[in-house]
Order: structure tokens, then sequence, then C-alpha cells
């Protein structure tokens, strides 16, 4: 692989839990392809999809392995955040995959979305070995950078290889992680005091090409009664791509049609 020049930041970001998400896995499904070895072996390429799934099979029925084999889906919020970092950052992907993650991203519509995709099944090593990291950053010509993954323990192991390991268990924690390092602007807050409203602005801000558009409920500051809780509209990028907060006369004036105001965190 070409080395990145690094003049942009490093962002290293993991794909399940972050930018993809699964429903469950049936347990007893679970319980044979996960079982640490042979996931090892699927994860670091000693045997490819085809052949995990095949050992999954002799002890589950195959048709419910292939009704298991689903791609997932991806998480809009946290692509939208990563799209934001990727303007200012070198975003790479390093995933604990089988040999199917490349034609995963093409189903998901990932496949153009970072700098460089490293799989732990083309590499031969799995996430927690540090050795994984240094042999990403080595490949790309870093030190050090952010690393972002939904398990604590993969984060440890990438602080012990020299990066910035951050546990981010949800979309929230990755958008404070970006933010507290720099990595995407201020987000503009649209206050509005109806869920319905909010969430219909969401929509029709995330069709028009606003980022990351999540809506959560908020106690703002010097209220101390539940009724006061508003509902916020977290807006990052515009749609044409420079901050949300170089457009806050507009996001003013969507935010009073609602009797709505806007801040900035």
């Amino acid at each position: 692989m070409e080395r990145a020049a690094a003049v942009k930041p490093l962002l290293l970001l993991d794909l399940d839990g972050v930018l993809r998400a699964y429903p469950p896995t049936p347990a007893r499904i679970a319980e044979v392809a996960f079982e640490a070895s042979l996931l090892h072996r699927a994860v670091t390429g000693e045997i490819s999809d085809e052949q995990w799934r095949a050992e999954i099979a002799e002890v589950v029925p195959r048709d419910e392995v292939d009704a298991w084999a689903v791609v997932g889906s991806v998480v809009p919020e946290a692509l939208a955040l990563v799209r934001t970092a990727r303007r200012q950052c070198f975003v790479a992907l390093l995933s604990n995959a089988t040999t199917r993650l490349e034609d995963d991203l093409k189903v998901l519509g990932l496949d153009g979305e970072f700098d460089a995709v490293f799989n732990s099944a083309r590499l031969g090593l799995a996430k927690p070995d540090p050795a994984i990291y240094r042999r990403v950053l080595d490949e790309l010509g870093y030190e050090t950078g952010v690393f972002c993954d939904d398990s604590a323990e993969n984060a440890a192991a990438a602080r012990e290889a020299g990066l910035d390991g951050v546990h981010v268990p949800d979309t929230a924690a990755l958008r404070e992680a970006l933010a507290l390092r720099g990595l995407i602007p201020p987000t503009v807050l649209v206050i509005l005091p109806d869920r319905g409203d909010a969430e219909g602005l969401a929509e029709e801000l995330l069709r028009d090409g606003w980022g990351p558009c999540a809506v959560h409920r908020d106690m703002l500051a010097g209220e101390d009664d539940a009724e006061d809780v508003d509902w916020v509209v977290e807006l990052t990028t515009a749609p044409d791509g420079t901050p949300a907060s170089a457009h806050r006369a507009e996001l003013d004036g969507l935010a009073e049609r609602y009797d709505g105001f806007t801040g900035e965190s």
C-alpha cells in the first residue's frame, strides 16, 4: 500500500459497532461462530469466510447460518461524522473481519468512504494484538493517530501501540471524541420544544445534505423542571461541506419556525 503523506492527522476507525450495526446474533449461532479459536482463525485469514460459515453449519442448520449472514446496516449519524472528519483527516478503517469485508463495504456503499482499509484477515493479525496497530502505522507512515473502537479492550491495546485509543460505545461518544480532538468543527444545536418537530426537521435537513442530524433530549442549563426538557438537533456540516456554524443565520430562521433557537457545543 502507498504510504500516506503524514500531513493530515490520522483517524483510524473500527467498523462494527461504530459505523455498522447488526441485528442480534441468535444464541446458538453465537456460541459456535464466536468461539475464540474458530473466530481467531476466521479474522486472521487462516480460513476464508466461506470456510468459517461451513464450520458453523456443521453444528447449526445451514438455513439458519445463511439467514444470519447479513451485511448489517450503516449508522448514518456516525457516517456523517466520519465524512466531516475526512475533510481534515486521513481516515482509515481497521476491522477484525473475515475475507468478506471488502464485498460487505461495497454492498453497504462504504467502499469509497475511507482513504485506506485494513482487514485483519488480510494482515494475519487481529485486534487487540498491539502488533496490528503498529503494522498499520508503519504502512501509512504515521507515528500516532486517533483510534476509535466500540471495544474498550481494543482501545486500550491501541494506546499501548502509541495511538490515542478511544472507547466509543455509541455515536454520541464518537462525536465527543472527534470534537474534543478538534477533528470535527463545533456542533450547532437547533433546540426545539417539540419532539415531533425536532425529528421532522432532522429528517428534512438530512435529506438536504446536512449532518449528522442526530436528535436527543436535553435539559438546558438553568432549567430545573423535567417539563422544560427540549429536543435538540445536532448539526456539524452544511450540504456544501462547510461547518454548520457558518450558517447560523439560516439555522436561526429554521429554529424560529418552530418557536426554537440555536446554540453551540
